[in-house]
Formats: structure tokens, C-alpha cells, sequence
């Protein structure tokens, strides 16, 4: 965990691991490719993301991956954009994306999850 900010009990993690002696890092077991390109399909935006990021987001996917990894339960992590009254004016540019679009890939995304017993191979993806 790395941050350059406090949360909200005042600790600043700097280069800690989430738990002490465990592996360096875990892989989404969720068929992510496959998602992005039924969402896409669908025509909703998405694309493959290669990182949780090193705070929040990466402390519950490895968390929840370092339990989970003792049970066959696919499992990963989903950034899903603002709802459009969640955006403040001082950041209008973060995504956002309505509540029944939002459902509706929800919706896909489940379904991908229970056809695809594995990933597509195709190309896609960043680092956030």
C-alpha cells in the first residue's frame, strides 16, 4: 500500500505490505477481457485496467483475492464510473455514467461471468 494521502484515521502507508509474509500480488480470476468486449458489444465503454491502484481499491482486491485464493470462487475488481450527481463541479472531466446504463452493464457483466468458464486472448488494457 502506497497513498499521498491520510485516511481517515490519520495513517499514511507507504510501501506496506497489505499482509505481512503474503504473496506480491494476486490476479483477477474474473474473465475480464471477455467483459469488456460484451460491454463494448453492448455499447457501453469500457476497457481492461492492469492495476487497482495502490490504495483503497488495491487493499480490498488483495484482501478479498488473499482469502479467496483457498476457494475455487472466481473474484476481482471492477472500477465502476460516478453516477452524473456524484460528479463535483471542481472535477467535471471524472467519468460518470447514469444508474440504468450502469445496471444494464452490471447485468452484462454478470452474465459474461457465468458463460465464459475463461478469458478471450485479445489485446487490450492499461495501467491506472
Amino acid at each position: 500500500m502506497t497513498t499521498g494521502i491520510a485516511d481517515n484515521a490519520g495513517h499514511q502507508p507507504i510501501d506496506e505490505p497489505i499482509i505481512p509474509h503474503g504473496p506480491a500480488a494476486y490476479f483477477t480470476t474474473l474473465p475480464v477481457k471477455a467483459m469488456v468486449e460484451d460491454l463494448q458489444q453492448a455499447g457501453i465503454a469500457a476497457e481492461v485496467s492492469h492495476s487497482a491502484g495502490t490504495f483503497v481499491c488495491n487493499h480490498l482486491f488483495y484482501a478479498v483475492q488473499h482469502y479467496l485464493a483457498q476457494h475455487d470462487i472466481p473474484s476481482g475488481f471492477i472500477h465502476i464510473p460516478a453516477l452524473p450527481e456524484q460528479v463535483p463541479a471542481t472535477n467535471p472531466s471524472l467519468p460518470s455514467l447514469g444508474l440504468e446504463p450502469l445496471i444494464a452493464a452490471v447485468r452484462v457483466m454478470i452474465q459474461t461471468c457465468y458463460h465464459s468458464k475463461q478469458d478471450r486472448q485479445i489485446v487490450g488494457g492499461s495501467v491506472c
